[in-house]
């Protein structure tokens, strides 16, 4: 069931609290975030009014009070919501952060927010955890505040993976990398992107193959290249193997960065008007070939490369299925 979702305070319903949440931007609901959230889902279901919930922040509180700091997001505040969702959140509150909100005191932020607005009963934060008014407020000073206010205080650690500390900065910088493998393992599903199949500039479709163009809705894409991906037509769940190459188009001098995508089978039917394309491996960096002959040659062999990288998967999955 999709959780119950506000936007402002003014529409907190009476019946928000009491509730057990968590806090935090929460980009990419990746494997540490969802730690945290079911340890929230854990504790409201110890109690029999309790509501497993969430507080997060749009748009990043970086854009208001660091701009030149502030991160490109990999998720949208509803793709979050729908992340959240697959751990047992009930409700989220995706609050406006601006110059209002950055200057409340931790004390202020804790009592007027959390405890008079939620009905906050117990609190999940990692233990990174920074609030208030130039970030003043930290996790001793959250469970000092608790005492206070009778509101319990969860602090979670770090959570590693292949001695990989997981976190959403750890995960751009992968992306950005290229690593979208590793970003993978640490999100706990792959890195994708979703958004509108948009018109390409057409000389790659006429001269080369056919492509699907993506116009992401997130701002972080991966490291100019050719990627194996895998994609879906978000309107009825078709999916494809794919080839998906991010960048300038050098062969044909282009500018503006692309995400185009060749799907490895046919489509039946209608073209896709929104797609997910999610990236399973990095071929190779982007090149300027001579000609688009050329070009044309080298997408051949990325296909080759592609279709023996889902054989091998495919022949894994069924070994796991028959140990």
């Amino acid at each position: 069931m999709s959780p119950r979702v506000y936007r402002h305070l003014e529409e907190i319903p009476a019946d928000f609290g009491p509730c057990a949440l968590s806090i935090g931007n929460f980009d990419g609901v990746h494997e540490g975030h969802r730690a945290l959230l079911r340890q929230v889902v854990r504790l409201a279901r110890q109690q029999p009014d309790w509501k497993a919930s969430v507080l997060t922040f749009h748009p990043h509180p970086a854009t208001v009070v660091a701009p030149a700091r502030a991160p490109l997001l990999m998720t949208t505040p509803e793709q979050r919501v729908a992340l959240m969702a697959e751990t047992g959140i009930e409700q989220v509150m995706i609050l406006p952060f601006d110059q209002t909100l950055s200057r409340l005191s931790p004390e202020e932020f804790v009592r007027s927010i959390l405890v008079e607005r939620l009905q906050a009963r117990a609190v999940v934060v990692g233990h990174n955890f920074r609030f208030g008014y130039r970030a003043a407020g930290d996790t001793r000073a959250l469970e000092e505040l608790g005492v206070r206010f009778g509101l319990q205080t969860h602090v979670m650690d770090v959570i590693a993976l292949r001695h990989w500390a997981v976190s959403s900065s750890a995960i751009r910088e992968a992306v950005r990398a290229g690593q979208v493998s590793r970003a993978g393992r640490m999100l706990g599903r792959w890195f994708a992107l979703e958004g509108q199949v948009v018109k390409g500039f057409g000389i790659g479709s006429r001269q080369t193959v056919p492509t699907l163009n993506l116009a992401a809705e997130t701002q972080l894409l991966p490291a100019h290249g050719v990627y194996i991906t895998r994609t879906s037509d978000l309107s009825d769940g078709r999916r494809w193997e794919s080839v998906t190459n991010v960048g300038r188009r050098p062969t044909f001098q282009g500018e503006a960065v692309t995400v185009e995508t060749f799907l490895l089978s046919a489509f039946d039917g209608r073209t896709p008007a929104r797609i997910r394309v999610e990236f399973l491996w990095r071929l190779r960096g982007e090149q300027k070939f001579e000609s688009p002959e050329a070009l044309k040659a080298q997408i051949a062999r990325d296909v080759a490369r592609a279709r023996r990288y889902f054989a091998l998967r495919g022949k894994a999955a069924a070994l796991r299925k028959m140990a």
